[in-house]
């Protein structure tokens, strides 16, 4: 049974009402879903933020509905924060889709354990990297958790990375 109207809200202000309860990069991961799911579109997302004070206006460049999870927007949003190249959803010949191509070297791949938890997904994971080695890729994977909750560290191990190649290349 529906419940009743009365207890219903649109979409967009429902939203809205979400990034002011947020944190600026959570906000930010909630409004990607939603373009990504198509919960919403360009249009919706002007309408959410014509509905919130001006302050979170600077949040709406952020927004990107390309990411496919919370912790794919997280780390997009450190690698902001690199000088680097990012390229999202790239699909590489030979090695399929990964989540993130930065400086068209690095490949990182956002884990978690709805979608990695048996060992068929970790084999086929595993086999990706080996093949991405061979084309002379880098395979970082980070998993939720880690991004979710440890932001400083997944920031350190892909600037590392990153210094790492500018003296290898």
């Amino acid at each position: 049974m529906a419940p009743p109207a009365c207890l219903t809200v649109p979409i967009v202000e429902a939203l809205a009402q979400a990034v002011r309860c947020q944190e600026a990069r959570a906000a930010i991961a909630t409004l990607d879903s939603a373009l990504h799911l198509g919960i919403i579109n360009k249009a919706g997302l002007a309408t959410i933020f014509a509905r919130l004070p001006r302050r979170y206006g600077v949040l709406k460049d952020l927004v990107d509905g390309r990411c496919e999870s919370g912790p794919e927007t997280l780390v997009r949003l450190v690698l902001r924060t690199l000088e680097c190249q990012v390229d999202l959803q790239v699909s590489i010949d030979g090695i399929g889709r990964v989540d993130f191509l930065v400086d068209g070297w690095l490949i990182i791949e956002c884990d978690s354990q709805a979608f990695h938890s048996d060992w068929a997904a970790r084999k086929r994971d595993l086999r990706r990297d080996r093949m991405a080695a061979e084309r002379g890729y880098v395979t970082l994977r980070l998993l939720a958790e880690d991004i979710m909750w440890h932001r400083d560290d997944v920031r350190g191990a892909i600037a590392g990375l990153l210094r790492r190649g500018q003296f290898q290349r």
